[in-house]
């Protein structure tokens, strides 16, 4: 009796073990399969800006992550960088990207801001950090939609700043204008698993190890054709929130091979000091407060005539 017992135990061991093998394989397919992905046609434009690329075509946009709270810094920006400009002989055309919020005074400032300005790409989505990666296709969206003739496109943040003068000189010179993609390289990063981190990923969300190649979020610029690649591939890759990774996993589908822009360092995400020679030389450096941005541009359009030893 005892014999068949224990026949009885061996034989259901071994049938919950193929069970077990058979939905984990299964569940595991399932995981692969249902990873969130981004939807192309997701929220509503609350505002678009009064431009038409076609009659006028931008050299070169630049668009600006924001939030509803950074009034001072897109008005910094309007006075800077950002302001509608020819540089030898390129028009170059700033945006601000924002979301929505719950506070309804806030929402009417942005929209008479964006009435005064005539500058703000609009959705419905709500604006935190974490919807970072909405707000960054919305821009993609965008260029696909009315401004594919466009030649060059930044996607940039309020406290970096950015040197239109010499980014246009080096885009000149690069001479590339399809598949182009450029920024602070990051070749050889991983998912940041510790759970209190403000870059952390799970597992659930990003089962990989690595991450493909991807350049910083504080600043990229690209031929505008990829805006249209990668919003036309973005809902075929996995959603992740962060947004410069998400480029990264769109590029990486789309085959297109990040580019150096120079042979030096031109993109400084993790800030440097100033001096008017050596910001001559960069393309964009964040950690950059509104006063000082006032403080840099001026320095470097007065010197726009001047060269500097060495140079």
């Amino acid at each position: 009796m005892s014999h068949v017992k224990m026949r009885c135990i061996y034989i259901f061991l071994l049938v919950l073990g193929i069970l077990c093998l058979y939905f984990g394989m299964n569940s595991l397919t399932f995981f692969e399969e249902e990873l969130p992905v981004f939807k192309k046609i997701s929220g509503n434009f609350l505002q678009l800006p009064e431009v038409d690329c076609r009659q006028n075509s931008p050299f070169l946009v630049l668009l600006v992550t924001s939030s509803p709270s950074q009034v001072i810094a897109r008005m910094t920006i309007r006075q800077t960088w950002g302001r509608e400009m020819v540089v030898q002989g390129k028009q170059i055309k700033t945006f601000f990207l924002l979301g929505a919020t719950t506070e309804q005074h806030e929402m009417t400032a942005m929209t008479q801001e964006g009435q005064q300005h005539r500058d703000i790409i609009q959705k419905d989505f709500t604006d935190v950090y974490f919807n970072l990666t909405l707000k960054t296709m919305m821009g993609m969206e965008w260029v696909h939609y009315f401004c594919p003739q466009a030649t060059f496109v930044m996607k940039t943040d309020s406290d970096m700043f950015v040197n239109v003068h010499y980014l246009t000189e080096l885009l000149l010179k690069k001479n590339r204008t399809t598949r182009f993609f450029t920024g602070f390289l990051k070749m050889n990063e991983f998912p940041i698993r510790k759970k209190f981190s403000k870059w952390f990923v799970s597992k659930l969300e990003y089962p990989w190890d690595k991450y493909p190649p991807f350049c910083s979020g504080t600043g990229y610029v690209f031929s505008s054709d990829v805006a249209s690649q990668v919003y036309n591939v973005s809902d075929s890759v996995p959603f992740i929130k962060l947004e410069d990774v998400f480029v990264g996993l769109c590029l990486e589908k789309l085959n297109i091979k990040l580019e150096e822009l120079h042979s030096e360092q031109t993109f400084f995400p993790e800030g440097l000091s100033f001096s008017t020679c050596r910001f001559k030389k960069i393309v964009a450096c964040h950690f950059i407060k509104p006063p000082e941005m006032l403080a840099y541009w001026h320095a470097l359009e007065i010197s726009l005539g001047e060269t500097c030893p060495g140079v």
